[in-house]
């Protein structure tokens, strides 16, 4: 799946780059929408004033509503997911299994004993 969004621009995915700080590299205004999505889960309002407004100069209004569209998404995914319970299923936990071990998404543990 993630290969194939970045497959269309003709970017190759090094899954390695976003936990060693390289996840924008080839990405066209990557390191903005990083400090973006950085900022949409942090606490201070000021930092996501400012990174919205950048993002805006910067890509464009319609950039922003895309990255503020995906950002929310996910938060709101995520959060029923961690509400309520809710496991990976067999399908996924296989579909996902390349990504979260490239990822070492284990090291979070997701409340998992």
């Amino acid at each position: 799946m993630l290969r194939a969004s970045v497959m269309i621009e003709g970017n190759e995915v090094n899954m390695h780059a976003i936990n060693d700080g390289e996840g924008a590299r080839g990405i066209s205004g990557g390191d903005l929408l990083i400090k973006f999505a950085e900022a949409v889960v942090g606490e201070d309002d000021a930092v996501l004033a400012r990174r919205r407004s950048d993002v805006v100069e910067e890509l464009g209004p319609r950039a922003m509503v895309d990255a503020a569209g995906v950002a929310s998404n996910f938060e709101r995914m995520v959060r029923i997911a961690d509400a309520t319970g809710i496991p990976l299923g067999a399908g996924l936990e296989t579909y996902s299994a390349e990504v979260r071990t490239a990822l070492d998404l284990e090291r979070f543990n997701m409340g998992k004993s």
